[in-house]
């Protein structure tokens, strides 16, 4: 679906064009052309192919989707996958693509599986026509500086979720186990965010270091704040997993020792019964000469001595925590 198709000359928009007119505007010079598409189908991919020109192996991944992050040069086009994160309303983290072809005179975007406008970029570029001038180099600047400025909030938001977990980890209410679960599940969100930014990071060096694509051209300043910030992700991730570690560590012990509770308990509890058991298995061996057989309190004091014995027990693992 055709989002917004547009041209743009010396920083300044010329006017939102139709789709048959690309092709005239193309071919102006110092003219661009930048157009939007969500959820394309195969037909409008190939009308943008035939518009522009782009290679048919780009135009094949954009096609079947679920890429992995990355920047590839096709001639003087480039080819660039990001992620989109958004977090649901479960907490979930729901997995969008745009893909942006960009080449001298043109910008075509694609997005996927994604409801993040994109509309407010558009606007930020027509803003600043000082840079828009840069042409399609600095559109793909602020498309990839919107796409890394919100996986921010997912990270934020990962971040409250160990926090509350953490807090819960030594209430009498919460269950290791259950804790234990939580931890996973946020391990495997942090893994989809690792996913979308460790590959973009290794990619976008090439924007701004050694060998520039010719699009990218004085833009190098720009590339290179996209390129801090998703270090700075990826060490805010990195961090967070090491703490992840450590609490998943923590509610493990938690769970040994709730387990050692246990077993102290069922040994306390089985020596307060042995004792008597020793006692009485003693007395009923039937031999003659037993201590006090024949006397007529000998049965209340072996009683007795199980009593105080047990007492006595009772109150030794009572001091210990034990009971």
């Amino acid at each position: 679906m055709l989002i917004n198709c547009a041209a743009y000359q010396e920083g300044q928009k010329l006017a939102d064009i139709p789709q048959e007119a690309i092709s005239d505007y193309v071919q102006r010079p110092d003219c661009f052309v930048w157009v939007a598409l969500k959820d394309p189908e195969a037909g409008e991919l190939e009308e943008m192919r035939e518009e522009f020109g782009l290679h048919e192996l780009a135009v094949e991944d954009a096609r079947n989707g679920h890429q992995r992050p990355k920047i590839e040069e096709y001639g003087d086009m480039l080819f660039v996958v990001m992620h989109l994160l958004e977090m649901d309303a479960n907490e979930q983290i729901r997995i969008g693509e745009i893909d942006v072809f960009v080449g001298a005179n043109y910008v075509l975007s694609l997005r996927s599986r994604s409801n993040i406008s994109f509309l407010n970029v558009r606007d930020r570029c027509e803003r600043e026509p000082h840079l828009l001038k840069f042409g399609s180099g600095f559109v793909l600047y602020a498309l990839m500086d919107a796409v890394v400025d919100r996986y921010f909030p997912v990270i934020n938001a990962l971040e409250q979720e160990l926090e509350q977990i953490e807090d819960g980890m030594f209430t009498k209410e919460s269950s290791a186990r259950d804790n234990i679960e939580a931890l996973y599940a946020l391990k495997r969100k942090l893994t989809v965010v690792q996913h979308s930014t460790t590959p973009l990071l290794e990619t976008v060096h090439k924007l701004f270091g050694g060998r520039v694509p010719q699009v990218c051209v004085g833009m190098h300043e720009y590339y290179r704040d996209i390129y801090d910030h998703l270090e700075r992700i990826v060490k805010q991730i990195e961090a967070l997993r090491d703490v992840l570690n450590t609490a998943i560590q923590v509610n493990l012990s938690l769970i040994s020792i709730d387990d050692s509770a246990i077993t102290k308990k069922f040994a306390a509890y089985g020596a307060l019964f042995a004792m008597p058991t020793m006692i009485a298995g003693v007395y009923g061996m039937n031999f003659d000469m037993m201590p006090e057989l024949k006397w007529a309190y000998g049965y209340p004091l072996a009683l007795a001595s199980m009593v105080a014995m047990d007492i006595l027990l009772w109150r030794r693992f009572r001091k210990a925590g034990w009971i």
